[in-house]
């Protein structure tokens, strides 16, 4: 072996160990008219072996940043990738002549990408493509779940180069059915006595008066009995009142939106409050009240809903009205959650409950002598307070898909407005069943039965 070739033999010895060990694949360099057929597509961190069907001299790299290149002889070239981007190959004959230059793409390697996709997200139907120097990502997944699991392998690949052009398949939109249960009971029960010594002139007869008084005051259920004789007379007055009320609420919201956008619902009002600032200036600030209902769904499987809630039911109280610069302004009864819940396609879930019992009972009496046995109680009276409410807050949730507008039924289809002789004649506020107009019989409303109440009706 000659000098210059030993010397040549060293040098690409040394070259070969100072690039890192990586797979390589053989490719064939034609040249044709000066170009080479397509460009180089060499994956990150791996290594191709080119192969020229014409002899070369020498060759360079524009960056070698992006690739590293060796030569094993005088037809075959090592070209390592070593960053995503492209850079330009030169190659130059025996004679010096400019034989080629070859554009190098460095891309992501995107078939160990594919691997990893199959091995975490199996049954997932996810292409990959590359872009320049990053990887696109399309197809049709399962959740949104998924998608953001895909991207984030992604990204290990690509950092802040990941395309995603992934659509979620199946249903996602979400309805929300929101059922507010409460019954409240109230009892109440007082007993009292008062026993007064009038003096009065002589004469008279004893006389009995009993009232009832069922107006607002203090006088309900109060007995008045009295004794005249001579100059004193006796008077005694009894008062035992009881009260009961039983109270049962129920609100039943429902609401749709799409996967991951929120949605708000109101029905009820708003109450304007007057408020003051620093400077003594009178605003108004509106207040809603009602059923609210705001909700946040996102489809994270394939019928596995993650919901963020916040639902309430609200009434003016005007026990606990507040006097604003001469303005009455009423309390608000509010009953609210706000919750986090993960469930299935028609599952319902009870995210809320309260039992509340609250006592009271007061008296009061004359010193020592409401003590006394018997007599003692015409110098006492007694009052007892019981109230008792139980609140459930149920939520169902299902996967929907739009309809035709034929298929849904109003509650404006179940009534007609009537005719001048069913109204004036007649006596009637609403049109005959099965005499409705085309346009309220059109579509499948028109096949139900409307007999008995119409409108909203809960049972």
């Amino acid at each position: 072996m000659s000098i210059p070739k030993m010397f040549r033999a060293c040098l690409m010895g040394v070259a070969l160990a100072a690039i890192p060990t990586a797979p390589a694949f053989a490719q064939a360099l034609r040249l044709a008219g000066g170009e080479t057929q397509s460009a180089l597509r060499v994956p990150l961190n791996r290594a191709i072996v080119l192969e020229s069907e014409v002899p070369f001299a020498e060759l360079s790299v524009a960056n070698p940043l992006i690739a590293d290149i060796a030569t094993l002889s005088e037809r075959s070239i090592y070209v390592l990738g070593k960053a995503p981007g492209r850079t330009t190959l030169t190659l130059l004959g025996i004679d010096g002549r400019l034989l080629t230059n070859v554009e190098v793409r460095v891309t992501p390697d995107i078939a160990e990408f594919k691997e990893r996709l199959g091995e975490l997200l199996p049954g997932e139907r996810i292409e990959v493509r590359t872009a320049n120097d990053g990887i696109v990502l399309s197809g049709t997944v399962s959740s949104i779940q998924k998608v953001d699991q895909a991207l984030e392998i992604a990204e290990r690949y690509a950092p802040e180069r990941v395309l995603n052009l992934m659509v979620v398949g199946g249903s996602q939109q979400v309805l929300l059915k929101v059922r507010f249960a409460e019954m409240s009971r109230s009892v109440t029960k007082a007993l009292g006595a008062n026993v007064g010594l009038v003096g009065t002139g002589l004469g008279g007869d004893v006389t009995l008066n009993g009232t009832a008084n069922n107006g607002v005051g203090n006088n309900n259920g109060t007995f008045t009995l009295g004794f005249p004789g001579g100059t004193v007379a006796v008077n005694l007055t009894l008062q035992a009142l009881e009260n009961k009320g039983l109270v049962r609420t129920l609100a039943e919201p429902n609401l749709t939106a799409l996967s991951g956008q929120s949605a708000r619902f109101l029905a009820g009002g708003e109450l304007p409050v007057p408020q003051v600032d620093d400077e003594g200036n009178v605003g108004v600030n509106f207040r809603p009240f009602g059923v609210e209902l705001s909700f946040t769904p996102t489809v994270v499987d394939s019928d596995i809903i993650n919901l963020v809630l916040n639902a309430s039911v609200s009434d003016l109280d005007a026990s606990n009205a507040v006097n604003i610069n001469g303005a009455l302004v009423p309390g608000f009864s509010r009953r609210q959650t706000t919750t986090t819940v993960e469930l299935r396609d028609g599952e319902t879930f009870a995210i809320g409950g309260l039992l509340q019992d609250n006592f009271s009972d007061s008296a009061s009496q004359v010193p020592f002598i409401a003590d006394l046995p018997v007599i003692g109680a015409l110098f006492r009276s007694s009052q007892y307070t019981r109230q008792q409410s139980e609140l459930v807050v149920v939520i169902t949730a299902h996967l929907v898909s739009p309809t035709s507008g034929a298929a849904v039924a109003l509650p404006t289809d179940r009534i007609r407005p009537p005719t001048e002789n069913e109204l004036f004649l007649r006596g009637r506020i609403s049109g005959e069943v099965g005499t409705a107009t085309a346009s309220t019989r059109s579509g499948a409303a028109a096949d139900h039965d409307f007999s008995g109440n119409y409108g909203y009706v809960l049972e």
